[in-house]
């Protein structure tokens, strides 16, 4: 019997002979980017680069300086350094960058850890994969494709917006005080511990719903497989930083999911509606710019009917934005006191490996709010039943003693 490298080269040999010309090798590099995504950077090459004809473009691109020279002139991306925000693959002209992929480890996981395997679904989602497609079809279309369940991110969101919501009440008791806020974009994250390291104290220790979300269904399950699913290539760096990387064990991007949705014929439009919505407006809005700030202003007002000092929030997207709201807040420009920043161009729904347009995913969040039981998580049941499973009692175990929702920067 013929060995699959023999019947290989045959099929090389009969299409050579019809006059295709076929590769015949394969690079070890993108096998092993495919079989192994944890040992490579968020953004991977595609081919390699040896003269750029666009003076380096991406290279140009990356404010946290990812990209290397080695000694045989080939271009590298530094693991440590690339936190995944996309610059370099939209400015590629030769689109030689693309992101790292999850999709080969979690079919294994699927395959061998059945009944254990749990998708964690950003905010973003609603509309992503077509207007019929609910959250009930979406967990549906999980299930058929051999998840456990589906977890909406979007209560984690809620859980987090009460946190920050905390902090700005017990913290920002001045006006020249403020607070950035932490909860979402680690892209965001990383631009103030990089390059503006001195900011870190008015970041509140928080982790972001992802890793919240992928923490408390570890907590309640034990074994369970986590797969966060998004429109962001970033997320696949943060499920990797050491000191949270007990959450999330894979990370997929919309258009992976909808390219497995896709390879095993399943269509979540004309699924049964699998309906467990628990999440608030509050909570659905992070995934658009100013969402995160809308969320905690009108959580603190609610907290707190009677505070003098409101929230007063400033938002940028795109790191360029951000890096010029962070210059006018260090330069007295500014009188805000909660300043949110998102690195992709309205925010989570205009990332990367989004589906839909930035604008329609806009419009697509925002009537999915609308369609909330609850305004705030002040008044999502779900999230104080959540919380007092996980052994809270009081705001300041809440605030200062959990390991689920705290981070030290």
């Amino acid at each position: 019997m013929k060995t699959f490298h023999e019947l290989y080269l045959d099929v090389l040999k009969q299409e050579t002979a019809q006059g295709r010309k076929l590769e015949g090798e394969y690079d070890p590099y993108h096998l092993d980017c495919l079989l192994h995504p944890e040992r490579h950077a968020p953004v991977i090459f595609t081919d390699q680069c040896e003269q750029c004809e666009y003076d380096k473009a991406c290279e140009n691109s990356c404010v946290f300086d990812a990209f290397e020279h080695g000694e045989d002139g080939k271009v590298s991306i530094n693991m440590e350094k690339c936190v995944g925000c996309g610059a370099c693959v939209d400015a590629c002209k030769l689109e030689k960058l693309a992101e790292n992929k999850d999709v080969v480890p979690v079919l294994k996981a699927l395959r061998e850890k059945k009944g254990q395997v749990y998708a964690l679904v950003a905010p973003a989602f609603w509309g992503q994969f077509g207007e019929e497609v609910t959250t009930g079809k979406l967990r549906a279309a999980f299930k058929a494709i051999g998840f456990q369940g589906m977890i909406e991110v979007a209560v984690f969101a809620d859980i987090l917006t009460l946190k920050e919501a905390l902090e700005f009440d017990a913290n920002v008791m001045e006006e020249q005080d403020y607070q950035l806020t932490s909860c979402c974009c680690p892209v965001w994250i990383s631009l103030i511990r990089n390059l503006y390291n001195e900011l870190m104290p008015h970041v509140p220790a928080a982790v972001s719903p992802m890793i919240a979300a992928g923490r408390v269904v570890k907590k309640l399950h034990p074994e369970a497989v986590t797969v966060f699913i998004g429109p962001c290539i970033a997320k696949k760096k943060e499920a990797k930083e050491p000191d949270i990387a007990d959450a999330v064990d894979y990370v997929l991007t919309f258009q992976e999911v909808r390219d497995m949705f896709e390879a095993a014929d399943i269509k979540p439009g004309l699924l049964g509606d699998d309906e467990k919505e628990h999440s608030s407006k509050m909570g659905r809005i992070y995934a658009r710019t100013g969402g995160v700030s809308q969320a905690v202003k009108e959580t603190v007002a609610q907290l707190n009917p009677a505070r003098g000092i409101e929230v007063k929030a400033e938002q940028a997207d795109g790191v360029p934005a951000c890096r010029a709201m962070i210059e006018r807040l260090k330069n007295g420009e500014t009188t805000a006191n909660f300043f949110e920043g998102m690195a992709c161009n309205g925010g989570c729904v205009g990332g990367p490996k989004a589906i839909v347009g930035r604008d329609e995913g806009r419009k697509n969040i925002d009537q999915y709010a609308e369609t909330a039981d609850y305004k705030t998580p002040l008044e999502n049941p779900f999230v104080m039943e959540l919380l007092s499973r996980l052994g809270f009692k009081t705001i300041d175990e809440f605030l200062e003693k959990s390991d689920l929702f705290v981070r030290e920067f």
